[in-house]
C-alpha cells in the first residue's frame, strides 16, 4: 500500500482480524481491536486511555460507503461483515500492518484545518513548483525556508520546531514527502 492506512482501513482490518470474513463482529469488539492496532487514533483527546466509540462508529459507517471502498456490510445493531471488496483489501494489506506505525494522537478541528492549509501552501510554493519541474538545483535557500515558513527572524529552537513539525506531519505524504526530504537539506540553521 503506497499511502498510509486511514481510519477506515484500520477498522476494516480490525473486522477482518476478528473473523469478519465469515461472521458478524460487534462494534465494541472492533473498537478495542482498532485501538490495539493503532493506539491513540480512536481515543478521546482529553481522556487518552478511553476509546471514543462514536469515532469508531463513524469510520465503520464510512467503510460501508461504496465511494470509500465499500469494505463492510452490516450495522451497529447487527454487527459488521466484510464485503467482497473488504476481504480483497484485507488480504492485500494486512501483512503491512506490522511495519505501518499506525498509532497517532486523535486530531482536533484546529489541527485538521492547519494540515489542510499547510499542505495547500506548500504545494503552491515556488520551491515545490521547481521540484515538480525537476529544477531542484535552482531552489534558493530563501525558497526552501519559505517552504518551511521560516526566515532570518526565526532562529534556534523555534526554527528547529517549525521544520520538525512539517517533517513529522508531511514527511510521508505521497505528494510532499520527496520535496520535504530535498528541501530540509537546504534550510540553513540559524
Amino acid at each position: 500500500m503506497s499511502k498510509p492506512f486511514s481510519n477506515i482501513d484500520i477498522v476494516t482490518i480490525a473486522v477482518y482480524l476478528l473473523g469478519g470474513a465469515s461472521k458478524y463482529v460487534d462494534t465494541e469488539e472492533v473498537a478495542v481491536k482498532a485501538n490495539e492496532l493503532a493506539p491513540g487514533r480512536f481515543t478521546w483527546r482529553k481522556y487518552r486511555d478511553q476509546i471514543n466509540i462514536d469515532n469508531v462508529r463513524k469510520r465503520l459507517s464510512d467503510a460501508k460507503n461504496p465511494e470509500k471502498g465499500g469494505y463492510l456490510l452490516g450495522s451497529f445493531t447487527q454487527g459488521w461483515l466484510l464485503s467482497e471488496n473488504g476481504l480483497k483489501f484485507c488480504r492485500r494489506n494486512s501483512k503491512e500492518l506490522k511495519s505501518a506505525g499506525l498509532s497517532r494522537e486523535p486530531l482536533d478541528k484546529k489541527e485538521i484545518s492547519w494540515r489542510r492549509h499547510e499542505k495547500a501552501r506548500m504545494l503552491a510554493s515556488p520551491a515545490f513548483e521547481k521540484i515538480r519541474e525537476n529544477r531542484e538545483n535552482e531552489i534558493t535557500p530563501q525558497e526552501a525556508e519559505g517552504f518551511f515558513m521560516v526566515d532570518d527572524y526565526i532562529t534556534g529552537v523555534a526554527r528547529k520546531k517549525k521544520v520538525a513539525r512539517i517533517i513529522n506531519n508531511f514527511g510521508n505524504d505521497p505528494e510532499l514527502g520527496r520535496a520535504i526530504r530535498l528541501l530540509k537539506e537546504k534550510v540553513r540553521e540559524k
